[in-house]
């Protein structure tokens, strides 16, 4: 079956806890079909922000919400052992059943705060395929000996009275590179892709989780594409894209200055440089978020092509996106009053999706 377009709001783990637990809320009663948590990492105390885990907040938010689905978009394997990582998504099924969505990334990013993954021989597609493979193996609940070139796992079979939920919840692969998002397409339910998608990278990344998901035999119109992007709203113009100009700025900031040649096709199909992004790199640096705010231009701000403005602006471009093979968008909200610009995004732009897809996947 087609999945439907589904919108949803992903947010970095780097906020107090009950400020993300009542911004999830704000996003159920809005209408979005889900809540992602993206895990923060130590380079965020350099702007005021805390890394904390992700996996635990989402726990706190599956128990204080009953609808909107919930995903970890995205942990990394090399910073928790994939038999630690199914042990993290029982509780997420005890807690949210079926509402539960798990995505895995290399994170190029973390992999770099930590130390881990430079100077290896064994490579990020190694260790996301044997930790897929050993994450659907522990929660099949089947007696499960797995030995790898990076991972190994021997676990005993659940005894039938086992108090506990069984059965595996869909899994994403996070990639920007080819290989990794081939293996979207050929070993999981489907692909998540960085913040700063443009449309013109989601039909990059289509092609190539298509291209993995036929070398298996498997239907590529079956399985999901989403994307973290970049937004705001609010009914002045001006207003709804202030958010996303400080947003775009982290983001841009970070990746001249964390992700470097990882980011290049990313930012190729934005028409973006690291040459023009090093301003705003700087800026950040050396004043903070707001700082490098002001030095995204309109140009560079109109090339990441943010789902912000009006709601009738948010509209087109999400039709863009959805337009390019995007199914579900990913939506990262910045700026002031984040909980009301959820409500306007529920109240003006979620409807008109919703006289045209199916809720849920």
């Amino acid at each position: 079956m087609t999945p439907p377009f589904n919108i949803g709001v992903l947010q970095l783990s780097m906020e107090p806890v009950h400020e993300t637990v009542a911004m999830a809320k704000a996003c159920e009663a809005a209408g979005f079909d889900t809540f992602w948590i993206a895990e923060a990492y130590p380079w965020w105390r350099k702007h005021s922000f805390e890394a904390r885990s992700s996996t635990a907040i989402l726990a706190v938010i599956a128990y204080e919400t009953q609808r909107i689905q919930l995903g970890w978009g995205i942990i990394s394997p090399y910073t928790r052992h994939p038999v630690q990582i199914a042990m993290e998504a029982r509780v997420m099924q005890d807690l949210a059943g079926d509402r539960f969505l798990l995505g895995l990334g290399a994170s190029k990013i973390f992999m770099k705060e930590i130390g881990e993954g430079e100077g290896e021989k064994i490579g990020p597609a190694t260790v996301m395929r044997e930790s897929i493979e050993i994450v659907r193996g522990v929660l099949q609940g089947d007696p499960f000996r797995y030995q790898g070139k990076m991972f190994s796992a021997d676990v005993p079979p659940l005894k039938t009275d086992t108090h506990t939920p069984r059965g595996i919840p869909p899994i994403y692969v996070a990639g920007t590179g080819p290989v990794l998002q081939k293996m979207g397409g050929s070993i999981a339910d489907g692909l998540l892709t960085a913040s700063i998608t443009t449309p013109a990278f989601v039909r990059y990344s289509r092609k190539n989780m298509e291209e993995g998901a036929r070398k298996t035999g498997k239907d590529p119109a079956k399985l999901v594409l989403g994307s973290v992007i970049v937004g705001s709203i609010a009914r002045d113009p001006r207003k709804g894209k202030e958010g996303a100009r400080e947003q775009a700025a982290m983001y841009l900031a970070n990746k001249v200055q964390n992700i470097k040649g990882s980011a290049d096709v990313l930012l190729e199909c934005a028409g973006l440089t690291f040459e023009e992004l090093q301003p705003v790199a700087e800026a950040m640096e050396k004043g903070g978020r707001k700082a490098a705010a002001r030095a995204v231009t309109d140009d560079i701000l109109s090339k990441v092509c943010p789902i912000a403005g009006t709601p009738e602006e948010c509209i087109q471009r999400i039709e863009e996106y959805r337009a390019a093979g995007c199914t579900h968008i990913m939506l990262e909200i910045w700026g002031e009053d984040r909980t009301g610009q959820a409500k306007l995004f529920g109240d003006a732009v979620l409807p008109h999706f919703r006289a045209k897809s199916v809720k849920s996947f």
